[in-house]
């Protein structure tokens, strides 16, 4: 596998920490070579929340409060991380989030980031807002991948994405709950967030400082939402895409809406955006096959608890019906296992791939993924265990405080 390194030279002030040539070791040195190496409007459409962002950082320091138990003199060797999700085998209990504007962090984005995932042997999600197409990742990639899916006002466009994702082979279907109305995102109004950016003198002069993102920009045809153009009724260019999108997020959905879509699938079904216990008993009630424990990393309803201070109450209310699974703040191994000692059944990351995709294109992103597979491994290891699927609250000191 090809790694990613960190340069060797670097423009001064807040980059000096950065200028020896050494391997990344790290998801946190993938997000600085991310930052460095992607647009500023596009790296803080991925790196920031909603309002004063406090869940956003919530999300991961709750980690922290998690303390695990560390055993000695058990035999370690034979070590597997094979798990499942929703039925269907995966390498590690790690699916690949759905993330829109996947492919203005690196051109192709969302194939190169499909194609890390297969190799890993875990699932990658495309999303809705995504900027390679569902017909995209399908004709570029080998493996089936799961499709996210946002409710929109025209139900007929909606029916159509469905009706894609399955000609397309997808696996499961990732339908989101928690977008009704959208957060507001400061740092996206402050960066006049656009896809393709507006060449204003700022972004020209930005985009200057990033040869190796534009270079590959001007390499490919994928730059706009191609789920959305010349699919949905009126849309033909990005003037009609951007009116089309203010209006089309639907604030009317509701669980009977889950079922119809449900229905229509016909396939495994996992609802994304549960944050609380009754909400969990609902879907639960709807037959979907999973459910994601997620506050949209917090960049909706800022305020609101950590995603994995939230998956306790949930896997004891609906643990034993439908299938737990939660993302949200994690940025190593470490924290899928302890989500995994916290009841979930298997843990999505998104900011942390995306950081490898900026940083180094596919590369980057299988680099975030073996970074995550070893620390899971050693965690497990140090715990005492040699299967993942072996891994319960039994292996943590005691129960989190929260402090919720």
């Amino acid at each position: 596998m090809t790694s990613v390194r960190m340069p060797s030279s670097r423009p001064p002030s807040r980059w000096a920490n950065l200028f020896t040539d050494r391997p990344v070791t790290c998801i946190e040195d993938l997000r600085q070579l991310a930052e460095w190496r992607v647009p500023r409007m596009f790296y803080d459409y991925a790196d920031s929340g909603s309002y004063t962002e406090q869940t956003y950082r919530a999300n991961e320091s709750d980690f922290g409060r998690i303390k695990l138990r560390q055993r000695v003199a058990v035999d370690m060797t034979n070590r597997t991380l094979a798990s499942s999700m929703v039925g269907l085998p995966v390498a590690m209990p790690v699916a690949l989030a759905p993330t829109g504007l996947t492919g203005m962090q690196h051109a192709d984005g969302e194939i190169l980031a499909a194609r890390a995932a297969s190799k890993a042997g875990v699932p990658f999600t495309l999303s809705t807002m995504s900027i390679c197409s569902i017909e995209d990742v399908a004709e570029n990639t080998d493996k089936p991948f799961w499709f996210q899916l946002y409710v929109m006002r025209d139900r007929a466009f909606i029916d159509k994405l469905i009706d894609r994702a399955k000609a397309a082979g997808c696996s499961a279907l990732v339908l989101t709950l928690d977008l009704q109305i959208l957060g507001q995102r400061h740092k996206d109004i402050k960066n006049g967030l656009s896809t393709p950016p507006k060449l204003t003198v700022g972004n020209i002069l930005d985009m200057a400082t990033k040869p190796r993102w534009s270079i590959n920009m001007l390499r490919t045809h994928r730059r706009t939402f191609r789920n959305i153009v010349g699919h949905a009724t009126g849309v033909s260019n990005l003037s009609s895409l951007s009116s089309w999108t203010a209006e089309q997020f639907d604030p009317t959905l509701n669980w009977d809406d889950v079922r119809r879509i449900r229905d229509r699938w016909g396939g495994k079904l996992i609802l994304k955006g549960i944050l609380d216990a009754e909400d969990a008993v609902m879907a639960a009630d709807t037959g979907a096959d999973a459910l994601i424990v997620s506050n949209h990393g917090g960049r909706q309803l800022d305020g609101a608890i950590s995603s994995i201070a939230a998956l306790p109450a949930i896997v004891e209310a609906v643990g034993d019906r439908i299938e737990v699974l939660m993302d949200g703040g994690i940025r190593s191994g470490q924290d899928v296992v302890k989500a995994l000692a916290l009841g979930a059944k298997g843990t999505f990351i998104g900011r942390a791939f995306l950081y490898g995709l900026g940083a180094g294109g596919e590369a980057g992103v299988s680099q975030c993924l073996e970074i995550i597979r070893k620390e899971m491994d050693v965690t497990m290891a140090m715990c005492g265990l040699r299967d993942i699927r072996h891994v319960t609250s039994n292996i943590l000191t005691g129960k989190p405080n929260f402090g919720v």
